[in-house]
């Protein structure tokens, strides 16, 4: 599989990467340990997490997520076959929130004891933090580099006038820089994103690595009549917000791109992200390996500039 590189790194990832959001909340140890080993045997490598995965569920701290995925290093899987990505910033209590060095400091410590490695690959700023000046959160990063816990930084949920002002930071200080941007990016979502991040990120060399990209499950084709809201737990949600007449055309075009391709609603949502070339990988999250198994087919599918235009124009 052709790997691309993320940003200005020396790390190298298939065009799909498996969301970590579902291990220890919808998928137990055992079942996430499924999808694991499926995903590495399909010949892909990039893994993102998240210290406050899965905080929201009741009973939950947070760190599950990343335990689960320590626990399947340890048993077995070969650490320098993944890149792993996690992130810091979101509320794990309180006092412990945000971008300050003291706080990123403390976070990335735990973050590799629940992982059980000694470096992330990738380690996000999870979203920003204008309490907290640039200089201070790069030099933060910049420490964990330079101690070989962290190997590249990304940012997520950063508007473009942020973004590009982190990367001033960057280059007037001698800091890292950012080198991926993880942004919601979807067949629905996609005006906030095209509008003025990826042309940045595209001048910047920066990547992007898009987050909800089959929007809640909504582009699978799970969620078609509001009789499908009792598919799953956030099913009204989903159709709240997206089965309207946009939602359905572009559900309509996946499914007619789908049949040329003998490939379902999924694997088209995900084969068109891929296509785009400001697009370095999108995440999808998987309970199962069938579920899994429509995320890897997206790898090999080679939309068509018909088919593009076909899902561009539902979407519009």
């Amino acid at each position: 599989m052709q790997l691309r590189t993320l940003g200005r790194s020396n790390l190298r990832i298939a065009p799909l990467c498996l969301g970590g959001n579902v291990f220890g909340w919808t998928a137990n140890e055992a079942a996430s340990f499924k999808v694991l080993d499926a995903f590495v045997d399909a010949g892909l490598n990039f893994i993102d997490t998240a210290d406050v995965y899965s905080a929201w569920v009741p009973g939950h701290h947070g760190g599950e997520s990343e335990t689960i995925i320590g626990n399947w290093l340890k048993r077995g899987a070969r650490r320098n076959d993944v890149v792993i990505a996690t992130k810091v910033g979101m509320e794990m209590a309180p006092d412990r929130k945000g971008l300050s060095a003291a706080h990123i400091a403390r976070s990335a410590e735990e973050s590799l004891r629940r992982l059980q490695t000694d470096h992330i690959d990738l380690y996000f700023a999870h979203r920003d933090d204008p309490s907290i000046s640039f200089e201070e959160t790069l030099g933060a990063y910049q420490k964990l580099i330079e101690d070989g816990k962290v190997r590249a930084i990304g940012a997520s949920n950063y508007s473009a006038t942020r973004l590009a002002e982190a990367l001033e930071v960057s280059r007037e200080l001698g800091l890292p820089r950012y080198e991926v941007l993880q942004p919601l990016y979807n067949l629905y979502a996609r005006a906030d994103y095209e509008s003025a991040l990826e042309p940045m990120c595209v001048e910047q060399q920066v990547s992007v690595v898009s987050y909800s990209a089959l929007a809640s499950g909504f582009l699978t084709g799970k969620y078609r009549t509001p009789g499908d809201a009792a598919k799953s737990a956030r099913g009204e949600s989903v159709i709240a917000k997206f089965l309207n007449e946009r939602g359905l055309r572009i559900l309509a075009a996946l499914d007619g791109v789908g049949r040329r391709y003998g490939a379902s609603p999924a694997s088209v949502a995900l084969a068109w992200q891929i296509a785009r070339p400001s697009i370095t990988a999108p995440i999808a999250s998987a309970t199962t390996v069938d579920q899994l198994s429509e995320l890897v087919a997206a790898t090999r599918m080679k939309l068509d500039q018909a088919a593009i235009e076909q899902l561009n124009t539902a979407s519009r």
